[in-house]
């Protein structure tokens, strides 16, 4: 090889890397924005299918995710016309590069512009917990953010079980609440106590910020929900290197079918530790679920 050539693929390489950096820093987390669908069948499930419409992380904070994106946001949503809407946590800023805080107080008054015929539910996810300095100093609620969304009309469910329709939603409550010295990070989720509050047969839709409890969920449950891992923000050829979950890239993303049980992990749309996407662009996540194919 020449000099020359030497010198145009060294260049080639450096303008590859900036150009993925601008991307991934800039044109990814700011700028795109998708659906993903995902249909999921379930053998207990009624004939009657349900569209829900996840929308997880949003980590709100300018540039990125303002008042002005998340009305966007909520318009995208309501033009799919899903049967429920189902927030699934995380609404705390995720990382310290943020130009201005928006806060929570802000924020539900927009997101309770969300319509779905059944009705627009919530859990909390470990920043919203993390980010709630007197919650942490209790060791439980109220919480600030649980409190803002049941103000604007968003009920709030934490290790709560609700009948909606011919099945019953199930909120678990933030698996890394608690931030102790003496004992490291500590759940507030009580799945035993969730479901015992289903009543009869139907099933149910388990609403679980971090997927990591999905081992554990028992078979009655048709689908279980959850976000917080963003899809790892780095996501190549289906696989992520850095995963916030014991499981890894088990649980990374999207639909995944263990022992007869459905889990499906949204992307999300904000950022934690580095405001940066790659491969894994901002997401709403659209399911329809229903009976199992004959």
């Amino acid at each position: 090889m020449t000099r020359r050539g030497l010198f145009k693929g060294l260049l080639g390489i450096a303008l590859a890397g900036l150009f993925s950096a601008v991307y991934a820093f800039f044109v990814e987390p700011a700028w795109r924005f998708r659906v993903r669908r995902w249909r999921v069948n379930a053998a207990n499930w009624p004939a009657s299918p349900v569209r829900i419409l996840a929308i997880s992380d949003l980590h709100l904070g300018e540039p990125y995710i303002g008042l002005n994106r998340l009305s966007r946001i909520v318009a995208r949503a309501n033009a799919l016309d899903a049967d429920i809407v189902v927030l699934l946590g995380d609404y705390a800023a995720g990382h310290r590069f943020i130009s201005a805080p928006v806060r929570i107080a802000d924020a539900a008054p927009v997101l309770a512009g969300l319509r779905a015929k059944l009705g627009v539910y919530a859990i909390l996810g470990n920043h919203d917990w993390w980010d709630d300095r007197s919650a942490q100093k209790r060791g439980g609620g109220p919480n600030l953010y649980a409190t803002a969304l049941e103000v604007a009309g968003i009920p709030v469910l934490s290790n709560r079980a609700v009948r909606v329709r011919d099945f019953w939603l199930a909120g678990l409550e933030d698996q890394l609440a608690l931030l102790r010295k003496e004992n490291g990070i500590v759940g507030l989720d009580d799945l035993p106590g969730t479901l015992a509050q289903v009543t009869d047969g139907a099933p149910v839709i388990l609403l679980a910020h971090e997927p990591d409890i999905f081992p554990k969920v028992p078979g009655r449950v048709a689908l279980t929900l959850s976000g917080h891992t963003h899809g790892g923000q780095l996501r190549l050829f289906g696989w992520s290197p850095v995963v916030p979950s014991r499981y890894g890239n088990r649980y990374a993303y999207g639909h995944v079918h263990e022992e007869g049980r459905s889990l499906v992990v949204s992307g999300g749309i904000g950022c934690s530790i580095l405001p940066v996407r790659f491969g894994v662009p901002p997401e709403i996540t659209l399911v329809e679920l229903g009976p199992a194919l004959a």
